[in-house]
């Protein structure tokens, strides 16, 4: 043990640990992951494993090992506890050469060297490891990682390489992580264990805590789980991050507008013959041309909100900004979820085009609009010989207040079906919901690079529909710019 109450005693390997490591070391296995909750012994874990290549039974002659984490203090954690194991340990001496600055450890019996990486280093070059764990993993937010792509194309070298993935999961399904263990079940060189509480589990439910913490009561404290849970459920705006954190549930840390089980419960398949059968309500987001624009169309039938969303986006950027955004605009671009129109901008004659084809034999009822690019395309509309009934919607608390309150009536009922478009859900997830003191709300962006484009043009679809149903907007007096408490006398 490296340090702790038990310092410079032998390690006592879990039982889920000890599982792992058998199921790891088989003939054929070349991507080990090992998915639980904080505080269960990772670290520890990791550089045990390291210390067996290293100067134990697994050491390959003349081989490189790296860890493999996103922050130079995680790399060093990694390094720094490898090494105490080391000192603490004499009957090792002799067998090992560590160099703190370089944080490398070497095997002299078999002349093994060790790295510790760290993404943002960005130290990759002239690394050929025959293994390489990976450390928290679940901190990359996009489906791809440059520095992960690059160590995992590194070990070509060698017939049987492994790497080990050992990490808290992922905030989203789109996340790298939560992309290697939901595609874990369809390949056979991969080990996949996974410790989680059950998706609508109780903070305080104590078989949840043990589901995801299978060290709890043994090297992962029992008192602390219980008062982070106590904490968290006190405190909504912390729930997410202790379920994300010590559940090892896919939750993102903010608490977004919609929450992720509601969304999923009106995920069925929009029927496409109800937008020809009655009448159509739509949203219209441009948002900036080197953005997302969004269109999202609705039509109610038997109760049902069937929602039919369509996106456009830079064709010539859409690599770049997968990068950049940690997203896969790409991606969405090859399965026909998101439109590339063919600049470096969302063209609005591209826009208008695609517009005319959508809404042909519909019977748009209104198109609620955000006024700020729409004069770009207002022209290419009409080109096209579109005469679309268009209101101008405010983005301020007296339009949007109604607009949520009836959307999110539809998914608390689960009364809309909107087919789980991932570019929608995308914005759904990302969106956070902002009161003004009167308690109205409006979206918000939960990060600067976080797209809500889609959930806003919904919002203003779903207006344009209870609108024709006879539904009055509550105004805030906080949406006049000259409003001010100043003058006002307490009664």
């Amino acid at each position: 043990m490296p340090e702790g109450p038990k310092v410079g005693q032998p390690i006592k390997l879990g039982r889920f640990q000890k599982r792992f490591i058998r199921a790891v070391y088989r003939k054929g296995i070349r991507r080990a992951i090992l998915s639980i909750a904080k505080k269960n012994g990772k670290t520890a874990l990791i550089a045990a494993i390291l210390l067996a290549h290293i100067i134990g039974p697994e050491a390959v002659q003349n081989s490189q090992i790296v860890s493999a984490a996103q922050s130079r203090d995680q790399a060093a954690l990694v390094f720094k506890l490898a090494c105490k194991m080391l000192d603490l340990n004499e009957d090792l001496d002799g067998l090992y050469r560590y160099v703190e600055s370089g944080k490398r450890i070497y095997g002299l019996l078999m002349n093994v060297e060790f790295r510790a990486l760290a993404a943002e280093a960005k130290s990759t070059q002239g690394v050929s490891p025959v293994l390489i764990i990976f450390d928290e993993t679940g901190q990359v937010e996009g489906p791809t990682d440059a520095f992960f792509d690059a160590l995992d194309t590194s070990q070509g070298a060698y017939d049987e390489p492994l790497q080990i993935i050992i990490s808290t999961q992922a905030a989203t399904d789109n996340a790298l992580l939560s992309r290697l263990i939901d595609d874990a079940d369809n390949d056979e060189e991969t080990v996949c264990h996974v410790y989680a509480a059950k998706e609508n589990a109780n903070v305080l439910d104590r078989k949840a805590w043990k589901a995801s913490n299978p060290a709890l009561g043994d090297f992962r404290s029992l008192p602390d789980l219980e008062r982070l849970a106590k904490q968290a459920h006190r405190s909504p705006s912390g729930e997410n991050s202790f379920r994300n954190l010590n559940l090892n549930q896919r939750v993102q840390k903010h608490s977004p507008a919609v929450a992720v089980n509601v969304w999923n419960a009106n995920s069925g398949n929009p029927d496409y013959e109800v937008f020809y059968r009655q009448p159509v309500y739509a949203g219209l987001d441009l948002s900036e041309t080197t953005d997302l624009t969004a269109l999202v169309l609705v039509a109610r039938e038997d109760g049902v909100i069937h929602v039919w969303p369509h996106f456009w986006t830079p064709g010539k950027t859409v690599q770049d900004r997968s990068q950049k955004d940690r997203v896969p605009y790409d991606l969405w671009v090859k399965q026909d979820y998101l439109n590339a129109t063919s600049g470096n901008t969302v063209l609005y004659p591209e826009v208008a085009a695609d517009m005319a084809d959508i809404l042909s034999g519909m019977n748009l009822e209104l198109l609620n609009f955000d006024r700020k690019f729409m004069k770009m395309l207002t022209p290419h509309l009409s080109a096209e010989g579109l005469d679309i009934p268009l209101n101008e919607f405010g983005q301020g608390f007296i339009s949007m207040t109604p607009a949520w309150a009836a959307t999110e009536a539809a998914l608390l009922d689960e009364n809309m079906r909107h087919g789980g478009h991932p570019v929608l859900k995308s914005c759904a997830l990302n969106a956070v919901l902002k009161k003004d003191p009167a308690g109205n709300k409006k979206l918000d962006k939960a990060k600067s690079n976080g797209r809500i484009d889609g959930m806003v043009a919904l919002l203003m679809a779903v207006a344009a529909l209870e609108t024709a149903s006879g539904a009055a907007p509550v105004a805030s007096p906080w949406d006049d710019e000259g409003f001010s408490l100043s003058g006002l006398v307490a009664t």
